[in-house]
């Protein structure tokens, strides 16, 4: 586990599909809604390009993130939260912005970093 310049990484003992099933079932049993999934590297082949299997899932929820953004408006800029999965050297990766890091970068008050709080030990929890 890492973590750089406000991102958090921590490795999943499973594969990309199952990791990806494991986060979104977590968020699911959590209440969380999944907004979007991204397929970076599925997108880069259908134009030719390569790169490692890399997908990234945005998720939140709008009871929780609204009081951040009222709080905070710039806040919106980095929510819904993400959550980033790459595949490097045979392992996956699950990668996410620190609530700390989210909490200085926008001034959160120190009450609300609860609603944030929560994800990162989710997250950590699916992959082990």
């Amino acid at each position: 586990m890492g973590n750089e310049k406000g991102l958090v990484r921590v490795a999943s003992r499973y594969s990309m599909e199952e990791t990806l099933q494991r986060l979104e079932s977590a968020f699911a049993e959590k209440g969380l809604q999944i907004f979007a999934r991204v397929d970076h590297s599925g997108e880069a082949e259908k134009v030719g390009l390569k790169m490692r299997p890399t997908k990234l899932l945005i998720f939140g929820s709008p009871k929780g993130g609204t009081p951040l953004m009222v709080a905070a408006p710039g806040l919106a800029i980095d929510l819904p939260m993400k959550t980033l999965l790459e595949e490097e050297n045979g392992r996956v990766w699950v990668t996410y912005n620190s609530p700390e890091y989210l909490q200085a970068r926008h001034n959160i008050p120190a009450e609300l970093i609860k609603n944030l709080a929560g994800a990162g030990p989710l997250m950590k929890k699916a992959v082990e």
